[in-house]
């Protein structure tokens, strides 16, 4: 049976489809972890500069930031679990098509976001945005 889809992993009595859907579901549970913890962090780091400032134009901008990073990183471990799971695990058309969607829709998301970040598209070169020329 050595070669299979149902292969066992040497020595653990485990299939090989058992550690690849394991991954996935890890990789799922590291993405809603990352946007947890991104968005924890932005908001106390966001509260404190209010805070100390009180002026909620000076913070707000850095929140949406650090709100936006964390959902974009967060995105890509969820995709990435999507990916493992579906062609390793359960590789049919239907699985293979209801993830295209998934893809395109976070795709989509994550484009969104990059251009909310950094005022351009991820494709474009990456020109000074006026707010940080002011800065200086």
């Amino acid at each position: 049976m050595v070669g299979s889809a149902e292969s066992r992993v040497r020595g653990f009595g485990v299939s090989t489809k058992e550690v690849i859907g394991t991954i996935g579901v890890l990789l799922d549970l590291a993405g809603v972890l990352v946007i947890a913890v991104g968005v924890t962090i932005a908001t106390v780091v966001f509260v404190l500069g209010w805070w100390r400032t009180r002026r909620l134009i000076d913070v707000y901008r850095p929140y949406r930031q650090g709100v936006g990073r964390a959902i974009l990183l967060g995105l890509e471990f969820l995709v990435g679990g999507d990916i493992i799971r579906t062609v390793a695990v359960s590789p049919t058309f239907t699985s293979v098509g209801v993830l295209a969607l998934i893809v395109l829709v976070r795709t989509f998301l994550s484009f969104s976001l990059q251009l909310e970040l950094d005022g351009r598209w991820p494709w474009q070169a990456n020109a000074p945005r006026r707010d940080r020329l002011r800065k200086r």
